[in-house]
């Protein structure tokens, strides 16, 4: 592994700090301000939700694990159902009650270790649920792409979205370095420009925006009512399950890059209750649920540095852009095309990793087992069955990560989770 130009607990002089900063800033804007974009939240809320949230996880992480937490893509779906059926208030109690689950599984990991877990969600049932939450999202990325605001198809706004989704290519495949690790935002700033020369771009908001706004809190029990429903713990809770497992990939990849055994310590029950108390941070205050960013560890790799004070630094940063309204308004300025755009390769990226996750773990779907467990949870989730007892009801991707959880534990052939798995992962 080569030297850190700075390690964990170095800190760097101001000029570094603010630069340093600014590079993982950037490397999660683009997909933290997307899913609320996506699902009727405010952007800004969400950026000053991940600062929060990313203060709060190195907190309890005991300033040991340099991880950026930005907006979860895995929530989408349960979110827009939980608005839908309750409005913004029932997707912030959803999330809560998501972040609860993580504490909960903290808490267990603590007393029982980690490795039940692992037997609990293999690769044969997390990968395909990930394949799931990228294919249930397809229909709404090419909708945002073809349509226009009165959602009938436009030529015009489908050129934008291709535009977006041509720069987005460009920059992940072609470009290296830091710049390869934006594409998303490089994506947006490109189909921006191109749909302000085409005429699509209200720009009014801006000009009429403050400096400093108050952004538009979603408090409890002040902007709504505190009910839990049965309805709503089976919409969100179970996504939990696959959100988990990608928790423990990440600490593993970042346990690589560092080289420092994170499921060790500080522990993989600190980083889980990091991750889990972020979320429940940004459901109190109205923002998507939270989880660690891939785009961060990423940049870790490439500048080899992995000071907590220069993440510190980006989760600063993005609270107090949330507060500047010129910043606020130019977001919401972003004609829908363009995130359509960015969101068709981001939505295939998400269900081709799935795939991935399956042939690197090299997944015998020649076994019968797999293949009934994989197929289940494919048409379960893709297909949108539900249960509906009374109030209580499982929707789609959940009831899809239950039934191959079970799946996996009833059907006879089970692998065993290698005592020394982590270990191995780590020294790889």
């Amino acid at each position: 592994m080569n030297k850190p130009v700075l390690d964990v607990k170095d800190v760097p002089n101001p000029l570094q700090w603010l630069t340093l900063s600014l590079q993982h800033l950037f490397a999660m804007f683009g997909a933290t301000i997307l899913v609320p974009f996506l699902v009727g939240l405010s952007p800004s809320i969400a950026l000053i939700s991940s600062g929060l949230g990313t203060l709060a996880f190195l907190i309890i992480t005991q300033f040991k694990v340099p991880a950026y937490l930005g907006s979860s893509f895995a929530f989408i779906a349960p979110v827009i159902a939980a608005k839908a059926a309750g409005g913004p208030g029932a997707a912030m109690i959803g999330t809560f009650m998501a972040g609860l689950v993580y504490g909960i599984v903290a808490l267990i990991i603590k007393k029982a270790g980690y490795r039940w877990i692992m037997k609990l969600l293999p690769p044969i049932v997390v990968g395909p649920v990930i394949v799931v939450i990228g294919l249930s999202l397809a229909g709404t990325a090419v909708n945002m792409a073809m349509n226009n605001p009165a959602g009938k198809y436009s030529l015009l706004y489908f050129s934008v979205a291709l535009v977006s989704l041509a720069a987005t290519i460009i920059f992940s495949i072609y470009l290296k370095g830091m710049l390869s690790m934006i594409p998303i935002l490089a994506g947006i700033i490109v189909g921006y420009v191109y749909a302000l020369a085409v005429g699509v771009v209200d720009f009014s908001p801006v000009t009429h925006a403050h400096i400093l706004e108050m952004p538009k809190f979603i408090f409890p029990f002040i902007d709504y009512k505190v009910k839990i429903s049965w309805s709503l713990v089976g919409l969100m809770v179970p996504v939990a399950v696959v959100t988990l497992s990608e928790h423990i990939g990440h600490q593993l990849v970042l346990s690589k890059v560092v080289g420092k055994d994170y499921i060790k310590d500080p522990g993989l029950h600190r980083s889980i209750l990091g991750d889990g108390m972020a979320t429940m941070i940004s459901a109190l205050i109205g923002g998507p649920p939270k989880t660690t960013y891939g785009e961060n560890i990423g940049v870790l790799a490439i500048t080899r540095v992995y000071s907590v004070y220069v993440l510190a630094g980006a989760a600063v940063i993005a609270t107090i852009c949330g507060f500047i309204g010129k910043i606020t308004a130019l977001i919401s300025t972003i004609p829908t095309p363009v995130m359509g755009g960015v969101s068709i390769l981001l939505f295939g990226i998400i269900a081709s990793s799935g795939l991935r996750m399956l042939v690197d773990s090299k997944i015998d779907f020649g076994n019968k087992r797999n293949l009934v467990i994989s197929s289940v949870i494919l048409v379960i989730g893709v297909g949108g069955a539900f249960i509906k007892i009374h109030n209580f009801q499982i929707q789609g991707m959940a009831l899809a990560a239950i039934c191959g959880v079970i799946l996996n534990l009833v059907l006879p052939g089970r692998e065993q989770v290698k005592e020394d798995m982590f270990e191995e992962e780590i020294a790889a």
